[in-house]
C-alpha cells in the first residue's frame, strides 16, 4: 500500500492522547467477570466492537491534554505517510473520510466527519472508560473512534497475523463503517447482541463490508487536490487484510485464545469464513447497497 508523496494530510481528522492514559473499561453491564464472562467480554471486545452505551464521561480526564505536535511536525505529506506508521494512519483516515463524504454526497446525504482518537493505556470516551485491552472501538455517543496502535503490534504478536499497512487500514476501515452505520441509523437495529444470526453479528459483518468498499474505491477516491491519497493497494495487501479478518473471527478467537472451545450462541461478530466473506463482497462490488447484512438469511 502506497500514498501520493506529495498529497497533503489532514490532521484536523485525528487527535494524539498518547501517554495520557485512564484506567478502566468500556461499561459492558452486569457483575464481575468470571472465567466465562472473559471469554465472551474479550470477543466482545476485540476488534471492531461498537462501544456500548455506558456513563457519560465524554472529553479528557483530570490533567489529561490532547497533544497533536509530533504529529503535525512528522505528518504533513504522502511521502510521511509512506515512511511513518502514525502517518499512515492519519493517510488511511482521511481516505476514507474523503471516500465516504463523496458517497453520502451521491445519495443526497451529509457526512459528518469522526474523529480519531489515539490513547495508549486507557481512555475517557462518551461511552465510559476503556483500557487498551478492548482493542479499537467506535463509540456512538460521542462519535469517535479510539485506538491504542500498540494493538496493530498485538495482532502479529497474539493473533499471529501477518499485518501491514492495509491490514491495519482494514482495522481503521471497519470501525468508520460502524461511523457510517450509526450515521444511518443501522446501529438503532441491533436488539440480539450474540448468537451466529444475532444483529450484532449482522452489525459487524456489514462494517467488514463497508470497509472493503471503501478498498475499492481507495485509489480512485480524490483529495482536495484532485488525486487519489491512497495510490497502490497489491493482491498480497489485500491477502493480508482476509488474514486479519480470519484471525478475529469469533470462532478462531474461541479455539485459539478462548480455550478451544467453539461456541456459537456466544459469537458477536462473526465467524472468520463470514468476516472473510463480507469483506471480500465490499472490495469486489464496490456497492454499499451490496453490505445489507440486515435481510439476507445467508450471512456465510
Amino acid at each position: 500500500m502506497r500514498f501520493d508523496e506529495g498529497a497533503g494530510l489532514d490532521l484536523s481528522e485525528v487527535q494524539d492522547q498518547r501517554g495520557g492514559g485512564v484506567g478502566g473499561r468500556v461499561a459492558i453491564g452486569g457483575g464481575g467477570l468470571g472465567v466465562l464472562g472473559l471469554v465472551v467480554y474479550f470477543l466482545f471486545s476485540q476488534f471492531g466492537g461498537v462501544a456500548p452505551s455506558g456513563p457519560g464521561l465524554s472529553g479528557l480526564g483530570s490533567g489529561q491534554q490532547t497533544d497533536d505536535t509530533s504529529l503535525s511536525s512528522e505528518c504533513r505529506t504522502g511521502a510521511d505517510a509512506n515512511r511513518n506508521r502514525d502517518c499512515a494512519t492519519v493517510a488511511v483516515i482521511n481516505s476514507i473520510q474523503d471516500y465516504w463524504a463523496a458517497e453520502f454526497a451521491r445519495s443526497g446525504q451529509t457526512y459528518r466527519k469522526a474523529t480519531t482518537k489515539f490513547f495508549s493505556g486507557g481512555v475517557r470516551t462518551g461511552c465510559g472508560n476503556a483500557s487498551s485491552d478492548v482493542g479499537p472501538f467506535y463509540c456512538p455517543a460521542d462519535s469517535m473512534v479510539y485506538i491504542d496502535l500498540a494493538f496493530f503490534d498485538e495482532l502479529r504478536s497474539r493473533f499471529g497475523a501477518q499485518g501491514g499497512p492495509f491490514a491495519e487500514a482494514y482495522v481503521l476501515a471497519h470501525e468508520y463503517g460502524h461511523h457510517v452505520q450509526n450515521l444511518n441509523g443501522t446501529s438503532d437495529r441491533v436488539r440480539s447482541r450474540s448468537g451466529p444470526a444475532s444483529d450484532s453479528v449482522r452489525l459487524e459483518l456489514q462494517a467488514d463490508c463497508y470497509a472493503g468498499v471503501w478498498a475499492n474505491h481507495a485509489t480512485t477516491t480524490p483529495t482536495e487536490t484532485g488525486r487519489p491519497l491512497v495510490t497502490d493497494i497489491t493482491q498480497d495487501d489485500i491477502n493480508r487484510a482476509l488474514d486479519t479478518a480470519a484471525r478475529i473471527g469469533d470462532d478462531y478467537i474461541q479455539r485459539e485464545l478462548g480455550g478451544g472451545r467453539v461456541d456459537e450462541s456466544q459469537f458477536s461478530h462473526g465467524s472468520s469464513k463470514q468476516r472473510e466473506k463480507w469483506f471480500t463482497t465490499g472490495i469486489t462490488t464496490g456497492d454499499p447497497a451490496r453490505c445489507d447484512t440486515f435481510s439476507t438469511r445467508d450471512l456465510g
